[in-house]
């Protein structure tokens, strides 16, 4: 089985690096654009808006977009979706126009949106049930090396021109070279998914069917009841708005706060790589935390975790100073195991609904559009540090689904996980 889904794992594993490298260079584009534009903070956190406002827009459309054209041919679209995005920000740069910023960052997290709707729900599929956390979060530690690398370069070829912009104009040309390498290595990506062989989604529900019920199994049987109908996975997708909104609210207000002379002082391309420490921490932590849901319950583990978060934030904004820097970048380790230990908590059980619960959830992403918003305004009126008051809120949340939320109290359905109905055009890549 392990080696039968090997290369899907290992395409999807890079599809995870590609978006985790791109969401996080969003931390570096604000305090850039911020300079650039003399915008305020919640001006400037529109960028982290246009980006995860589109998973709300587009995630019901990508869910009928993969049935139309199935799973792999879907991949490639949402591949060349996020080049055409990185390519936008060229003629963004030379019109100096921020609005034309916010309108690639749209485009480009339309790409990315339809990258997660099917990513997600097929590697819980790629295996045994009982292991989908875990293996969620084995993949997702790839995401997060992207996301550890992404502000690295982003320190040296953006932040840098804003740190020599100090009573200047800066120069918003330094984000074109990043972004056009960027769509070069998203359409080699595309051209390598589109000819790997990849399985018919619906021959892995199929075979699941055949091991818990025998072939005669019924394909309809999940189909039945409604998805508001299922608490845990209602509560889950508040859990991932909770938990999206926190991670970026945190990390797009880091290189800000670290620059603040009573935190630590440093100019911004430094703080650029230190951030990378943020994302770093949620890298190790996936790997830890995939090893860990084998032993002890991952409901228990994410309870946990989102306690320690309140703890170290509550901390940082109590002590201040160095304390407060390096509280917040140790959130990043607990933040590692989260996203997918509620994915796979809030779909467990559904069924056929598989999919269009995946996409219920994908929409909940939207919490990276409106937290971090919500606490830009409160650091424009009480100041940067007493503003992480908000995300430490969702992360008492996020302890409470992992204590109680995630447990089914919906109607049961014993239909093996179906993470995404693509007829016909699946096949393609069986």
């Amino acid at each position: 089985m392990a080696q039968q889904h090997g290369r899907p794992l290992a395409v999807l594993t890079s599809l995870f690096f590609m978006w985790g490298l791109i969401t996080s260079l969003n931390d570096i584009l604000i305090p850039h654009l911020k300079a650039l534009f003399s915008l305020s903070y919640v001006e400037a956190m529109l960028v982290q808006f246009c980006f995860f406002m589109a998973y709300f827009v587009v995630s019901l459309p990508a869910g009928w977009l993969l049935q139309r054209l199935g799973y792999q041919r879907g991949l490639v679209v949402g591949l060349g979706t996020i080049g055409v995005g990185c390519l936008l920000f060229y003629p963004a740069a030379g019109a100096h126009a921020y609005p034309l910023f916010l309108g690639a960052l749209f485009v480009l997290a339309a790409g990315v949106t339809l990258l997660q709707v099917a990513a997600n729900p097929y590697v819980t599929l790629l295996g045994e049930p009982e292991t989908a956390s875990s293996r969620l979060n084995l993949t997702q530690a790839f995401n997060s090396l992207g996301a550890t690398v992404g502000p690295m370069v982003g320190a040296v070829a953006i932040l840098g021109a804003a740190d020599h912009a100090v009573g200047a104009q800066a120069d918003p040309s330094s984000v074109q070279g990043p972004y056009l390498v960027l769509a070069g290595l998203l359409f080699l990506l595309a051209v390598v998914v589109a000819w790997v062989r990849l399985p018919d989604p619906r021959r892995l529900v199929e075979a699941q069917q055949a091991e818990l019920r025998g072939s005669a199994a019924s394909a309809d049987a999940g189909e039945q009841g409604s998805l508001w109908a299922h608490r845990h996975l209602v509560l889950g997708a508040v859990a991932i708005f909770a938990y999206v909104g926190a991670e970026v609210s945190i990390g797009s207000l880091l290189v800000n706060l670290m620059g603040e002379p009573a935190i630590a002082g440093l100019s911004a391309a430094e703080a650029g790589k230190w951030l990378s420490l943020y994302w770093g921490a949620a890298m190790v932590g996936r790997f830890i935390g995939s090893a860990l849901m084998r032993k002890v319950s991952a409901a228990r583990v994410l309870a946990a975790a989102g306690l320690v978060n309140a703890a170290l934030i509550a901390l940082a904004i109590a002590v201040s100073g160095p304390v407060a820097m390096w509280s917040l970048l140790a959130v990043g380790l607990f933040n590692s195991i989260m996203f997918p230990t509620i994915f796979a908590l809030a779909l467990e059980g559904l069924g056929a609904l598989t999919s269009r619960g995946s996409g219920l959830l994908c929409m909940a992403i939207v919490g990276g559009a409106i937290v971090p918003l919500a606490q830009a305004l409160l650091a424009d009126h009480w100041g940067l540090l007493p503003s992480f008051a908000v995300p430490l809120v969702c992360y008492l949340y996020i302890a409470h689904y992992g204590g109680w939320g995630h447990q089914p109290a919906g109607p049961a359905v014993t239909e093996p996980a179906e993470p995404l109905r693509a007829p016909r055009a699946a096949a393609q890549g069986a």
